[in-house]
C-alpha cells in the first residue's frame, strides 16, 4: 500500500513538471529562433567572418517587439513594430504594425513615402522569413534583400 502511494506521488510530481515544462516552452514568442543579429541579404553573406565585424554592422535585428534593418541609403535602422507573428511551414511569418503617413524630417520639410521602411516586399507591413538551417534564412519575394542572411557569429 505505501509503495502503491509513492509511486502515484511520483508520477503525479512527473507530471506536474512535464506541464510545467510545456508551459514554459510555450511563454517564448514563435519567432525566438530569430532573435539576435543577422548579415548578408543586401549582398551575399561572407563565409568566413568575426563576430567583431558582423556585429559591427549587421543588416537585420530580430527582437521581441521590434525588427531593425539597415537602409542603404540612410545612417539610421529603419525599425518596424511587430504587431504579430505567426509560424509557418517553413519559417515565420510578421505583420507589422502599419508605418504612420511617412517618415523623414519634417521640420526640414524631407518627408520619405511610408514604403521606404519595408523591406521590399509585396506589402511594406508583411514580411515572410524562410528557415533554411540553423543559421540561414532568406525573405523571399523581396527585392532588397536578394540573398541569405546568415546569423552574427557570438565568438
Amino acid at each position: 500500500m505505501r509503495r502503491t502511494v509513492l509511486r502515484l506521488l511520483a508520477a503525479i510530481a512527473l507530471m506536474t513538471s512535464l506541464a510545467q515544462a510545456g508551459q514554459a516552452q510555450s511563454s517564448s514568442p514563435p519567432h525566438a529562433w530569430l532573435f539576435g543579429t543577422w548579415t548578408g541579404g543586401l549582398f551575399p553573406a561572407p563565409t568566413n567572418i568575426t563576430a567583431e565585424a558582423c556585429l559591427a554592422q549587421p543588416v537585420v535585428i530580430f527582437t521581441r517587439d521590434v525588427v531593425l534593418r539597415a537602409v542603404l541609403t540612410d545612417q539610421f535602422y529603419a525599425q518596424r513594430a511587430i504587431e504579430t507573428v505567426r509560424t509557418t511551414a517553413k519559417g515565420a511569418e510578421f505583420q507589422f504594425i502599419p508605418a504612420p503617413g511617412g517618415s523623414g524630417n519634417p521640420l526640414l520639410g524631407i518627408s520619405a513615402p511610408s514604403d521606404a521602411v519595408g523591406f521590399g516586399c509585396e506589402s511594406s507591413d508583411v514580411l515572410h522569413v524562410e528557415r533554411h538551417g540553423q543559421n540561414e534564412i532568406t525573405f523571399p519575394g523581396c527585392a532588397d534583400f536578394p540573398n541569405p542572411l546568415v546569423r552574427c557569429p557570438s565568438r
